[in-house]
């Protein structure tokens, strides 16, 4: 099996930790955060159409939300930054696609590149995971990622790939 609710058997139970667990996805046996990237991608094609300033406040919110359930899933788990909890990863990707075209290209590209900076974790993305704490820094490492991963994609389409 690929899914394992031994993980985290509140999930079904409890919406705070089937959000912190992206719906699901975080009970995924191997690569947690990938699967949880996976799940945000359909939840992108939903916002992708909103004006910039809409999808900018509902990523936001998303982000504040975000804080809050990990914040309290990670408490009940008593394990920070559990790697179930992918909630974090629906932020990071769709901070990663902020007004980029709207094409299965980028939206494949973006998914990379975000894994791709939300795994290596270069410099302050890598200090955050590792000393900032709570709900905040579960999330916050990957906006970082998703920030970085954003204006990789953004310098890529001016370059005219």
């Amino acid at each position: 099996m690929i899914f394992s609710l031994a993980t985290n058997p509140r999930v079904l139970r409890d919406w705070r930790h089937f959000l912190a667990f992206g719906l699901g996805s975080g009970l995924a046996r191997y690569a947690p955060g990938t699967f949880g990237t996976l799940t945000a991608i359909p939840l992108y094609l939903v916002i992708e159409h909103l004006p910039p300033a809409l999808y900018a406040v509902t990523v936001a919110a998303a982000f504040a939300l975000g804080v809050w359930i990990c914040d309290v899933v990670s408490g009940d788990l008593r394990v920070h930054d559990h790697q179930g909890i992918v909630f974090d990863e629906f932020v990071g990707y769709w901070i990663t696609m902020f007004m980029l075209p709207h094409t299965w290209g980028w939206v494949l590209g973006g998914f990379a590149m975000f894994r791709l900076f939300d795994i290596w974790k270069p410099g302050p993305i890598r200090w955050c995971d590792d000393n900032v704490r709570g709900g905040f820094g579960i999330m916050f490492d990957d906006v970082l990622a998703g920030v970085v991963a954003c204006l990789a994609l953004h310098a890529l389409r001016l370059a005219g790939v």
